[in-house]
């Protein structure tokens, strides 16, 4: 690679990790292209650094950004969301970069196709079915057993998913879901256990760990609001060791060979089953909590392998760390959040961002998609991480007035 470095960032205009991603691409002092579905508001002063990318139309997005290459070529094009990852890894192929194959990372946003390549390679997931919006749900719920989990095949972050205990709540539980969004749905076997994250690279179609987070909330629905995480893991290392090797076989099946995943997993007594796994890095500001080597963040590590600049040391920091996505409580506007101070002055907390400014609707999941923000800490212990996360979600008065 001649010169600076250059690459384009796939930044959606609802995405949270714009800022951490920019200031990666300063640290390491290479040029930045901003790629979004809307022209930039100093676009005219940009130049070739900002484009306009059609993320929902990956031909025409992968057209605009060879036309770019052509003139001002590019050393990298990262996506630091879902939304960009198809768009990502088909303008990569086009372009010659380094890339996973665009078919194995679309199979990351549909869970259809994603469950149906777990299977082919035998990889540990739950007992599923795939079914039409209409088709009947009570009886594909029969065939997994109850209780069930029934999810839209296309969204993320738990948005649409919901655990039903019988027939009626399943058929409930799909109308609900067809409400918010159309296309066929996904009814899986409810897996009892523990749940974690595990955040890693791939290089070379070898996977390196970068982070196990445990998930200390029970997931067990109805809906499932992640709210904690805690890295480095309490599990036993033989616990761990089965994670990191079936997170491994899960890319492996789906064909993916380089970048970033996060993967997500259900634990039952040292067994680990593959929820999904996404072709991207951690999202939020979860990153925040994860810093390796010298202080380099993820998006660092990231930028870094895609532009093929040394990696370094990429072992996690010493001490234990975690975030809190503050969830939101229930519907409506948000009037002001309280006890900020307190939650910050809360010894280990190293951070609090609200991320939905008064005056915003708020919406829970299962339809909603967004977290009101996020709390951070470092401590000595994941348990004590653990106590500063909590406590600081316990100093917040959340004000709700109805919308």
């Amino acid at each position: 690679m001649g010169g600076v470095a250059r690459v384009l960032l796939l930044l959606p205009s609802a995405t949270y990790r714009a800022g951490d991603f920019l200031a990666a691409a300063a640290r390491l002092e290479v040029d930045v292209v901003v790629g979004s579905e809307e022209r930039q508001t100093l676009a005219d002063s940009m130049g070739d650094r900002a484009l306009v990318v059609p993320l929902a139309d990956v031909a025409a997005a992968t057209d605009a950004i060879a036309k770019l290459h052509a003139r001002a070529p590019l050393d990298a094009v990262v996506a630091v969301d879902d939304q960009g990852v198809i768009v990502a890894a088909h303008a990569a192929a086009r372009l010659g970069l380094a890339h996973s194959p665009p078919d194995g990372v679309a199979a990351t946003r549909d869970k259809a196709a994603m469950r149906a390549r777990f299977a082919r390679a035998g990889v540990p997931q739950p007992e599923f079915r795939v079914v039409a919006p209409d088709a009947e749900v009570a009886a594909a719920a029969s065939e997994v057993g109850l209780p069930c989990v029934i999810k839209p095949i296309s969204l993320s972050a738990s948005r649409g998913v919901i655990r039903a205990d019988d027939l009626d709540a399943a058929t409930a539980a799909a109308a609900r879901i067809c409400a918010m969004v159309d296309g066929p749905l996904l009814v899986e076997r409810y897996l009892p256990g523990d749940e974690v994250a595990v955040e890693g690279l791939l290089r070379a179609g070898q996977l390196e760990v970068l982070a196990i987070f445990d998930k200390p909330d029970p997931l067990v629905g109805p809906f499932f609001e992640e709210t904690l995480y805690v890295t480095p893991s309490r599990l036993a290392a033989p616990t761990l060791d089965t994670i990191t090797h079936t997170t491994a076989r899960a890319a492996a099946a789906l064909g993916l060979v380089e970048g970033p995943v996060h993967a997500e997993l259900r634990i039952d007594d040292g067994r680990a089953s593959m929820l999904e796994l996404a072709a991207r890095s951690i999202g939020g500001l979860c990153s925040r909590a994860l810093r390796f080597g010298a202080g380099i963040s993820l998006e660092e590590v990231v930028l870094r392998h895609a532009l093929g600049l040394p990696l370094g040391d990429l072992a996690r920091e010493e001490p234990a760390a975690g975030v809190m996505m503050i969830p939101i409580p229930r519907a409506g506007m948000l009037e002001r959040v309280d006890g900020q101070d307190a939650a910050r002055a809360v010894p280990g907390v190293v951070g609090l961002e609200i991320t939905i400014a008064p005056g915003r609707p708020l919406l829970p999941l299962p339809e909603g998609d967004r977290y009101l923000g996020f709390v951070f800490a470092r401590a000595e212990t994941p348990a004590a991480v653990e106590q500063a996360l909590r406590a600081a979600h316990g100093m917040l008065q959340i004000v709700i007035v109805p919308s």
